[in-house]
């Protein structure tokens, strides 16, 4: 039988075989690392039998589909390892997740650390023994007389739900209800580790019982867990809420639960990226507008967001009339075109704003500057004619790209997403977004990721993923081509024929949250900020009071000169000034002391670097100066 590949290459198989014997017939460094195989674009187990004409990619842990197969089965070794342990533990659900796996257990007490570690030595016996994870289509009701003996009451629940055949999959004489597909055997998982233990409410409803969630990780080889481990030990000294608490950035208090309180260094930094956003959006032709927090029902029911959007809306009553909180901008600026008549001479129309919105989250997503209730977009909406639309797109993935560059993030990768089951507007409008959004980038010759059914409910959507210096990485810049809002709001724009016509609505962000953007950034640099963005660039420690009054003079001339600077008058010794402000990731600190004020030069010290020798005050101002001017490069060719 002919076997097609990816690329057009097609493979001769006799009948009956399967995608290991594919893989063996390419090489054997692939059968090596298969895990599994897409059949016709579904995945399935490495065993399943192909047939004619079939197309087949195998699929290993280079791929994301090979690793989220991987860590799922990692899920199943963990259930079946805590059920053979405490046989009175019932089994919830188990999926991959973006770093790592997790499965939740309804058990009497919750697990301790001694429970962790008897978990992890059952995983390691399951692991050892290479159990084939054995996939079979029992009838329904076989399924269901086998959970019901088990008293497994998620399952039956689930069981319930699943529409058509489901299957279950086997590992000896373990048994869990699941779609797959899985690894061959449990020996494939060579790494395991439990991360940590958490409470869970079943389907995530509050209303249910509290499960214990155990979240893990897995890999296919020890040195991956290794530097797993390294890297995640490296992150928790980097956590943005401990550093926004060490450095004075940010505050969070239960008289707002979710709602950041930035303090006056972290409105330094703040300030300092939208000063300079603004400044690069000037430049590329947008214009500036704000539009208000709060807005009526009506406005809401016409934009889409009453019907697909108002579970995540807060809501007040003003005038006995129902207003919403907006959670996004795009409505706001839709009125704002739809006030004035406009030509397409006017046209590419770009509107921004640094928008406050506000969005309900469960308190149990709740993370940091990560995931707030309250939050600044880099909003901006671009109105344009169906022709300048491949155009508009290329120029504002350029933008968005050029912008992360100044930010030291280079390494991203980008996603296509494609329409939602909720969504607004005629199938015809959407496949003609998406293969707008699509030709552009194929055009273009990016590399992108397909990521079907998670586009927004008005339009599909490009999404930019950042890596950080720990590779993890970070959904932030998305652009999003909109046929139906303008059609919703009755947008018109009079042609070159002097026909009144509709307009195209480009949705676009580039940090998407400035909160949780500057999070991220606080990872990225471990708290030591570039010198541009960072709240005070130089610390003046003066030796002891009789050097205070030069040390005000040269603060003096160092603010003069643009230069945020703070200067240390404690009556504490000189190694503790310089430990403080080694530990607040001062860039510059500044020693005054007796050789200081008698020559004019001055002592200065880089953080992480120590001792860099004597300079004029001139020479510092220069060189803070270029290295301020240095990093905030923009270009937009």
């Amino acid at each position: 039988m002919k076997i097609n590949l990816p690329g057009g290459n097609v493979k001769e198989l006799p009948e009956g075989a399967n995608a290991f014997d594919l893989a063996k017939s390419i090489s054997p460094k692939l059968a090596q690392a298969a895990l599994a195989a897409k059949v016709n674009g579904t995945a399935v187990d490495l065993y399943r039998p192909l047939s004619d004409n079939d197309s087949v990619e195998i699929l290993t842990f280079d791929s994301p589909e090979g690793v989220s197969i991987f860590r799922h089965s990692s899920s199943h070794i963990l259930a079946q390892a805590v059920q053979e342990l405490y046989p009175d533990a019932k089994i919830a659900i188990g999926p991959a997740i973006e770093n790592g796996f997790y499965y939740d257990f309804d058990v009497e007490k919750p697990f301790t650390p001694e429970d962790i570690q008897a978990i992890e030595a059952r995983v390691k016996k399951i692991i050892s023994e290479k159990i084939p994870f054995v996939r079979s289509e029992p009838s329904t009701e076989e399924i269901q007389q086998y959970f019901s003996s088990k008293g497994e009451i998620y399952k039956l629940e689930l069981l319930n739900a699943i529409k058509g055949l489901p299957s279950v999959y086997t590992q000896g004489t373990w048994k869990d209800l699941c779609r797959g597909p899985h690894v061959p055997d449990t020996g494939y998982v060579k790494a395991f580790k439990v991360l940590s233990v958490a409470g869970a409410y079943w389907r995530g409803d509050e209303k249910n019982k509290m499960l214990q969630r155990i979240y893990g990780i897995s890999f296919p080889k020890v040195s991956m867990l290794e530097e797993y481990i390294h890297l995640l030990e490296e992150a928790q000294k980097r956590d943005h809420r401990k550093l926004g608490r060490e450095l004075d950035l940010f505050s969070f208090h239960t008289e707002g639960t979710g709602f950041p309180f930035w303090h006056p260094k972290g409105m330094l930094v703040y300030n300092t990226i939208a000063d300079f956003s603004r400044k690069a959006h000037l430049a590329a032709g947008y214009m500036e507008v704000k539009t208000p927090i709060i807005l009526n029902e009506e406005l809401w029911h016409k934009s889409g967001h009453w019907d697909k959007y108002k579970e995540n809306m807060y809501f007040t009553t003003i005038d006995e009339q129902t207003h919403a909180v907006k959670p996004m901008n795009c409505p706001g600026h839709l009125l704002i075109y739809k006030n004035t008549a406009h030509s397409y001479r006017e046209f590419p129309m770009r509107f921004f704003e640094f928008g406050l919105v506000h969005r309900h989250e469960k308190s149990s997503t709740l993370h940091g500057l990560f995931r707030v209730r309250q939050f600044t977009q880099d909003d901006a909406h671009i109105f344009c004619t169906p022709e300048q639309i491949e155009p508009q797109i290329t120029e504002v993935m350029n933008f968005i790209m050029n912008m992360y560059k100044v930010f030291g993030f280079e390494d991203y990768k980008i996603e296509l997403s494609t329409r939602p089951e909720k969504y607004i507007g005629s199938l015809e409008m959407w496949d003609k977004a998406e293969k707008a959004l699509q030709s552009v980038l194929e055009q273009q010759k990016i590399d992108y990721q397909l990521n079907p059914g998670d586009g927004a409910f008005y339009g599909p959507k490009i999404d930019f993923h950042i890596k950080d210096v720990l590779k993890r990485s970070w959904q932030c810049g998305t652009i999003q081509l909109d046929f139906s809002m303008p059609e919703r709001f009755d947008l018109e724009y009079t042609d070159i024929d002097g026909q009144k016509k509709r307009p195209v609505m480009i949705h676009r962000a580039m940090f998407g949250s400035m909160e949780r953007f500057i999070g991220i950034l606080i990872e990225h640099f471990g708290g030591a900020l570039p010198v541009w963005l960072s709240p005070v660039q130089v610390k003046i420690l003066p030796i002891s009071d009789r050097f205070i009054e030069f040390a005000s003079r040269v603060e003096l001339q160092l603010k003069e000169a643009g230069i945020r600077v703070e200067t240390d008058i404690r009556a504490e010794k000189i190694g503790y000034k310089i430990r403080e402000a080694e530990v607040n990731k001062v860039p510059c600190m500044v020693i005054i002391g007796e050789k200081e004020l008698e020559s004019g030069s001055l002592s200065i010290r880089q953080h992480g670097k120590g001792d860099i020798g004597l300079l004029s005050l001139d020479n510092l101002i220069s060189r803070l100066s270029d290295e301020t001017r240095k990093n905030p490069v923009f270009n937009n060719n």
